[in-house]
């Protein structure tokens, strides 16, 4: 963006004037991480005429020129000072250090550079300073694009005669003397500093090369000079490329200091970026190396486990392994390099810039404040971590699971109970929620996040459903099989293990999806909108609190910290199911971002109701209100309206018509509709729309199958519904509409669990596999293999055993669920 600017340097002031008014342009070159901007031909204070609206020319500092381009410096949103405390932060990050250790840098053969490495972290790099922060590169590579140089030198360099002397075979042989570092050094620089400068150009980006020693920090008018330097540098848009100068270095020495903010050696380029980041006071220094970050066991066994989260203090639990292959700093030296930058006030990210998946967006991710490597905190949280909650979850499940029948009922039914008898507490909850959402939501959102007191009543006694329907749920024997004499198969059902249920605006999901999960004895983690969070807190307390009466109460979590969405998808080792509940748009983001763990849900509620020729009239217009007006922030309120071409221009049409205005429904015409129309309403811009909202769209077919064929084409597979009064055509509909929820002469709103008597729902789901339709009870058990056996081995049914096998069906024990 901003090198666009640069290189219209000949354009007038005035043709660029609406370019940088622009929304777009504001937005990105005034966001709250930036501090100077490009603008051409600006002569006095005519640059204050590119201000957004929002920023005023009074808050402008000064500006500085470049030939004829001056920079506007606005004022920073941080100050530097103190690190920061939590990773969402990171994305106001102004000025930041990146590390590009060794492993990184270098091929696998340790001779030559990792080019497509190279090339996607200047990249991400370039990406960055182009946003208007202020980049620089602390790099290794010189010794070994320098031995890659001197080994091709002295193959070459021998002589032709003497090679052809010596015979093929001994030519191959040859040796390759031992190289010194520092002559590869020397031999490297140049050629590296070619390569970076040749791929910056490519992003319109200047680099520059400084090569610096221990001296340089240590001589105070030698370190003024660098400073100075490297401030003048980053002013001009430049990237700095920082390198220890390992042609004149002396071999390192055992490391007695990295104890104080005050004392530092540069003895590796760990050590230099960590200096450099307090030195140029910034915000945030990116470690990559070839690990993932710190572990709290060596890399690699069985029992190890990343740490998202390091703080000073915790070096005690962490067991250091060996260097990297290359280079000169180990995992150690990189974490006191990281605690000594952090107690400076710049915040440090140590991970893997090797991984062929992660490389080419890890440092992009890190500023976005995503969840990779070890992020270095000064700031404990005040709860546990989302992993230690998912842990407690998994151990609560399995405790969970072992209780009686009648356990896990009683505590569903005091659920129940606690949610009539603290309903004040609850609502005064909720109001706060409401108060603080008004004008920020929409009002079928706001309609989502109200409680009311039917509401928690209607609560109750879903959950009472449940309770009784959780006698006969964990532990049911679905098949018995003798496989032979002694040898006895069983099938029961199970619990799936930990649930994430990630729900906006409903605070009454909470109780409802703890209750199945309670009932099915699953461990449970939710992720509530942050609009409904002080419903949502007491909501916890009181399932808790139910939880309590039989020893199980972490089994449920309400994950509080500021963990993004995207970063719980990702904790396949501990979630083993997802279920979002929400937006359309909810649902993709979730689905797109879980790696590794099934998502179930429905990413669309686009409900159709057929109308037949043979409708009924009085039937007709209930249903369609119903079905549109009763919720229509609902994902099972009626979306589209298809009727039958015999029935346009009359009396039965009409009704519908003036039904739909009195309730003011907006209609959309589909295109075979608003062909019929002389003035149609406006013309529908999808067929495979979910308005959530008094908004509607009517089309016409000619028959039912038309009508089939349309509702697979634009239809979700949610809830689809036939009006007619013909059991034929009806039977006809029902059986070939592939859809999780067919409906005849009934409103689409009956898609809901507590309508069909499974107590709750966790969802309603279009998949096809494991649960379709409203989710329950069920929804959430899977299956394992019981076999009891004396000393049986599969040998005894070979060809010549002794034994056979008999696969008998044998019955199924009936549980007293009384």
């Amino acid at each position: 963006m901003l090198s666009q600017v640069y290189r219209s340097g000949s354009q007038s002031f005035n043709h660029l004037l609406p370019w940088v008014k622009s929304t777009a342009v504001s937005r990105s070159l005034f966001s709250a991480d930036t501090t100077w901007l490009f603008v051409c031909g600006a002569e006095d204070r005519t640059w204050a005429a590119c201000l957004p609206d929002r920023v005023q020319p009074s808050a402008i500092r000064h500006v500085r020129y470049w030939s004829n381009i001056p920079f506007i410096t606005v004022p920073l949103s941080r100050t530097h000072g103190k690190s920061f405390a939590h990773r969402s932060e990171l994305k106001h990050a102004k000025r930041i250090v990146v590390k590009l250790g060794s492993a990184v840098v270098t091929r696998g053969d340790e001779c030559g550079l990792a080019l497509g490495r190279l090339a996607s972290i200047v990249e991400q790099v370039s990406v960055l300073q182009n946003q208007g922060r202020e980049m620089i590169l602390v790099t290794s590579g010189a010794v070994a694009f320098g031995k890659q140089r001197l080994r091709h030198e002295i193959l070459l360099s021998q002589s032709v005669r003497q090679a052809l002397h010596s015979g093929q075979n001994q030519l191959k042989e040859m040796a390759i003397p031992v190289l010194e570092a520092r002559a590869c050094a020397a031999a490297g620089q140049s050629g590296l500093m070619a390569l970076y400068e040749a791929m910056f150009t490519q992003y319109s980006i200047c680099a520059a090369q400084i090569l610096v020693t221990n001296l340089d920090f240590h001589d105070e008018q030698k370190r003024r000079n660098l400073n100075g330097t490297l401030h003048e540098l980053l002013r001009m848009n430049i990237v700095p490329i920082v390198n220890t100068n390992d042609a004149v270095v002396p071999p390192a020495e055992p490391n007695s200091d990295l104890q104080g903010v005050n004392v530092i050696s540069v003895k590796d380029n760990d050590s230099l970026a960590a200096r450099l980041a307090v030195e140029m006071k910034t915000d945030l220094l990116i470690v990559l190396s070839d690990v993932e970050g710190l572990f709290d066991s060596p890399p690699g066994s069985d029992d190890a486990k990343l740490i998202d989260i390091f703080y000073p203090g915790d070096q005690q639990s962490v067991t250091f392994g060996t260097k990297s292959r290359v280079g000169m700093g180990g995992m150690e030296a990189k974490v006191k390099a990281a605690l000594w930058a952090l107690q400076g006030g710049t915040s440090v990210v140590i991970a893997n810039g090797t991984h062929p998946k992660v490389s080419g967006h890890v440092i992009t991710d890190i500023v976005e404040g995503k969840k990779v490597g070890t992020f270095f905190s000064e700031v404990k949280p005040a709860g546990p971590t989302v992993e230690q909650q998912g842990e407690m979850a998994r151990s609560g499940g399995r405790m969970l699971a072992t209780l009686e029948p009648e356990q896990r009922a009683e505590i569903i039914h005091h659920l129940a109970d606690l949610l009539t008898d603290q309903r004040d507490e609850i609502l005064l909850a909720n109001k706060k929620d409401l108060e603080e959402a008004e004008g920020r939501l929409a009002a079928p959102l706001l309609k989502r996040l109200s409680l009311s007191t039917s509401k928690l009543n209607s609560l109750a006694i879903g959950l009472r459903q449940i309770a009784a329907s959780s006698q006969d749920s964990v532990g049911r024997v679905l098949r018995r099989t003798r496989i032979a004499k002694n040898l006895e198969l069983e099938q029961v059902t199970v619990p799936i293990g930990v649930l994430l249920v990630i729900f906006e605006s409903r605070p009454d999901c909470l109780p409802q999806v703890a209750a199945l999960a309670i009932a099915s004895g699953n461990g449970l983690l939710l992720k509530g909108g942050k609009e409904a969070a002080h419903s949502n807190r007491i909501l916890h307390l009181l399932t808790q609190e139910a939880l309590s009466i039989h020893g199980v109460k972490e089994a449920v979590q309400l994950v509080n910290t500021r963990e993004e969405v995207e970063d719980l998808c990702r904790l396949d080792k501990l979630i083993d199911l997802i279920i979002p509940r929400g937006s359309s748009q909810l649902v993709r983001d979730i689905q797109k971002a879980a790696k590794g763990i099934p998502v179930m849900g429905h990413s669309e509620g686009i409900c159709h109701l057929y109308v037949d020729s043979e409708a009924s009239v009085d039937k007709v217009t209930r249903l369609v209100r119903d079905s549109k007006c009763e919720y229509p922030a609902a994902c099972n309120a009626l979306e589209t309206l298809l009727i039958h071409r015999d029935l346009l221009r009359t009396p039965l049409f009409d009704q519908i018509i003036d039904m739909l205005r009195v309730e003011q429904v907006k209609i959309h015409a589909g295109p075979k509709f608003a062909s019929y129309l002389t003035f149609s309403p406006s013309e529908v811009k999808s067929l495979r729309t979910e308005y959530g909202d008094l908004e509607l769209c009517i089309e016409v077919v000619d028959s039912v199958q038309e009508a089939i064929d349309h509702i697979h084409k634009y239809g979700s597979s949610h809830t689809d519904v036939i009006v007619t009064e013909n059991e034929n055509t009806a039977e006809f509909f029902l059986q070939h509409v592939d859809s999780a929820c067919v409906f005849w002469n009934a409103s689409t709103r009956f898609s809901d669990g507590y309508r069909f008597g499974l107590g709750a729902e966790v969802g309603i789901s279009t998949s096809r596999i494991h649960a379709r339709g409203p989710v329950g009870l069920e929804g959430l058990l899977t299956t394992k293999w019981l076999l009891r056996g004396q000393d049986h081995v599969v040998s005894d049914f070979s060809e010549h055993g002794s034994l056979k096998y008999l696969h008998e069906n044998l019955p199924i024990p009936q549980r007293n669920t009384n």
